[in-house]
């Protein structure tokens, strides 16, 4: 038996406002790696229709966008307008409630999409959003290294997180191989992109080889992993402190409580957007909120 546990997770195919998806988390076997509870896998691909995401709500989490190619223009009920281009990441903290649209300004896109789950103490706090345009690189062995959230090799990401967090691309445009120091407090999670890549992860009995659409799940304990691939490769590795009882999640709620998501549902409902407000600027109608399922806590 392996003395390090890893698990092989499958993405599930789905569509956002008409762009083509793979949703890595929430899944059948696991449902979050630390807060990270929510990701999404978009392109790289030309589309015939751009993705057009009309209003919506959140609340309890942080929406992290991380663009690989592409534009996509958000908009919120905070009056947030910005842009999002290759290389820069959207951090908008929705804690008591917001609402947003996306609409994609390019045919290419490439984009990750993830949701980070916000703790007791700061799931109420007031909502906010962040652009980041410059994230900090370095050379990860023979991969290039974005480091999107917590910290790598010296390096901290400006992105802030309310929990113990990490966040890095790893691109390799042929050959390369790594060795990663790990938080061995951590869980991670290793998510292809694109390309294939054989991983390694100490003091697990084997080498796991992953494409796109497969995440590889890492449990604590481990101290390091190594990366090889031999042609062009993109992945991503998130990391965090494990959570005693992951959160519960409904539609683009992030909560404790199922009786909380009937409340928000209610909220969202009102003409007036409730505790989530309005987005002006976007062109059509708002997403509905679907009909309330019967929910068990986590």
């Amino acid at each position: 038996m392996s003395a390090v546990f890893v698990e092989r997770i499958t993405s599930h195919v789905g569509d956002v406002g008409g762009l083509p998806i793979q949703r890595a988390l929430p899944n059948k076997g696991r449902r979050v790696i630390g807060a990270w509870c929510f990701a999404d896998h978009a392109g790289p691909a030309t589309t015939v229709r751009r993705m057009n995401v009309g209003p919506h709500p959140h609340t309890g989490l942080s929406t992290f966008s991380w663009m690989i190619e592409g534009e996509i223009l958000h908009r919120d009920s905070l009056g947030s307008e910005q842009v999002l281009r290759a290389g820069q990441v959207n951090l908008m903290t929705a804690g008591h409630g917001i609402s947003h649209s996306e609409e994609s300004l390019t045919d290419r896109i490439h984009l990750a999409q993830l949701w980070i789950a916000l703790p007791d103490a700061e799931r109420e706090r007031a909502p906010s959003f962040q652009h980041f345009p410059d994230l900090p690189r370095c050379a990860v062995g023979g991969f290039d290294g974005t480091l999107l959230v917590g910290e790598l090799d010296g390096q901290r990401s400006p992105v802030p997180s309310f929990t113990p967090l990490l966040g890095v691309d790893l691109a390799a445009d042929g050959p390369a191989d790594a060795v990663i120091a790990l938080q061995p407090g951590f869980e991670h999670g290793l998510m292809l992109l694109e390309g294939e890549v054989e991983i390694a992860p100490a003091g697990h009995d084997a080498v796991e080889t992953v494409a796109p659409g497969t995440l590889l799940y890492i449990a604590p304990g481990c101290a390091s992993v190594e990366l090889r691939c031999t042609s062009a490769t993109r992945l991503l590795l998130l990391g965090g402190e494990p959570w005693a009882t992951p959160p519960l999640l409904w539609w683009n709620f992030v909560g404790r409580e199922p009786a909380e998501m009937q409340t928000w549902a209610e909220d969202w409902a009102r003409e007036d957007g409730g505790r989530f407000g309005t987005v002006t600027g976007y062109v059509g109608p708002r997403i509905a909120v679907p009909p309330v399922p019967a929910l068990r806590k986590p």
